[in-house]
């Protein structure tokens, strides 16, 4: 696909590309710049990934608000360092 460049500096993405990815108005992506490269990602708002650390909890386990925030965060932090390591891996 090819974009042109506003005098403002403002793209519009193709709406099968916004359609595949599921840019929405209002949604936010990120934009990765690299040497001679833009990357533009969708970003997931927390509606979308609601229930994503699930795997993560056990039934019955009785654990305190406290105990399941904390182990949730731990768990999201090893997801995050995991996906760096994969990206840069993938840099060599």
């Amino acid at each position: 696909m090819i974009a042109r460049v506003s005098n403002k500096g403002q793209i519009t993405i193709a709406a099968a590309a916004r359609r595949k990815l599921g840019i929405k108005p209002n949604s936010e992506v990120e934009v990765i710049v690299k040497e001679n490269e833009i990357t533009i990602r969708p970003l997931k708002s927390a509606l979308d990934v609601a229930g994503s650390l699930s795997r993560y909890a056990k039934n019955g386990e009785g654990l305190s608000w406290p105990e399941m925030r904390e182990r949730a965060e731990r768990a999201a932090a090893e997801e995050v360092m995991r996906a760096h390591a994969r990206s840069l891996r993938g840099r060599r």
